[in-house]
């Protein structure tokens, strides 16, 4: 009974959203694939709500309320993990873009890309479509290891600035590395289990729902599949020959319908591990010179291999945004020895002050 009670408040609380969603999304297309969702919800919603010896009345959550008040301020798209999170359904139509109204639903040929995403053809598309992964691995590292490089270079230099010692200059910068390190290891290992068991929550909602209302997912999930252009008869053969595939139909169903990837379920551990090396590696980069021994011009060197370091860096992100890798280099270089020096600049006006 707490099991359909909960199902039944999971989704009478996705049907209020979706209604918050459709109104207040500029896309007309979108406004009525999330009004049309709102509907389907309800209507699991008064089925679960049999197996309920009393339907209470539905009194949304404090946390119903701030996303809706969110809603109202943000874009849709903006909100669509944490619409994800509240099991509303078709917010994968905001992973990619929506096909213009003229443009008809083509086969392989066009299904490509050319219109953002590529539409699904047959039953055996469904995933297939989802396995060119980005290099996201790759790029967190990146960035794993630009926050240790520049957050401890700023250390450092600000440190210098104020006139200590080599050695106390080769303490904080240490206690900073893994200040940093343990820092973001600890909030990688917290974001990437929350994430987790939100995925597997709404994953074992979704395995449920498929087994005891097939024929409905199958529709909800033909909606979606017209909204992305596909006209309604052929999404709907395509949603029904799918369903009768529970492991492909779980797989679509929480990709579309969710807008979750069941790839990203990663391990915690691996991630905060990953976090902790890259952030590490980053942040030793500006200590190279005092741990070596070279003291004399070392703050003189760190600048030098830390603007090196900056400068690839900048270059190894230009792979994800498209920009050219002097450029992002560049920028980079630009931005990190801005912040060097404004902390160098502090550290020297303190470090005045107190002597």
């Amino acid at each position: 009974m707490e099991d359909a009670l909960m199902r039944w408040r999971l989704e009478k609380t996705a049907a209020y959203l979706s209604d918050a969603v459709a109104a207040n999304e500029p896309d007309l297309k979108r406004a009525k694939l999330f009004g049309k969702m709102a509907k389907a919800a309800e209507a699991q919603a008064a089925i679960i709500a049999n197996d309920l010896k009393q339907v209470p009345e539905f009194k949304p959550s404090a946390r119903t309320w701030i996303t809706v008040f969110l809603l109202g301020i943000l874009p849709p798209r903006a909100m669509r993990n944490v619409l994800s999170a509240h099991k509303v359904r078709g917010v994968s139509v905001y992973r990619s873009k929506m096909p213009e109204p003229e443009v008809k639903f083509a086969p392989k040929k066009s299904a490509s890309g050319d219109n953002g995403h590529p539409w699904p053809t047959s039953v055996d598309d469904i995933g297939r479509q989802h396995k060119n992964y980005t290099s996201g691995t790759l790029r967190a590292g990146v960035f794993g290891v630009n926050d240790g490089l520049v957050s401890n270079a700023c250390l450092v230099m600000g440190v210098a600035g104020a006139g200590v010692g080599p050695s106390e200059l080769l303490l904080t910068g240490i206690a900073g590395l893994l200040a940093g390190a343990f820092s973001m290891g600890a909030g990688e290992f917290i974001s990437m289990l929350s994430q987790r068991e939100m995925f597997e929550h709404q994953i074992a909602q979704e395995k449920y729902e498929l087994e005891r209302y097939p024929d409905r997912e199958a529709e909800e999930l033909a909606l979606i599949y017209e909204a992305r252009g596909i006209p309604f008869g052929e999404a709907r053969g395509i949603a029904r020959r799918l369903i009768a595939n529970p492991e492909k139909a779980l797989d679509a169903l929480t990709r579309e319908e969710l807008g979750l990837n069941p790839e990203e379920l990663g391990s915690p551990i691996g991630a905060a591990l990953s976090s902790f090396l890259t952030f590490s590696v980053g942040a030793c980069v500006p200590l190279v010179p005092y741990l070596i021994g070279y003291e004399k011009q070392g703050i003189v060197i760190a600048a030098v291999l830390a603007g090196i370091a900056l400068f690839g860096v900048g270059s190894a992100l230009s792979l994800f945004s498209g920009k050219s890798a002097f450029f992002g280099g560049g920028r980079m270089l630009v931005v990190g020895s801005v912040a060097a020096a404004a902390t160098y600049l502090i550290g020297s006006l303190l470090g005045a002050s107190v002597s």
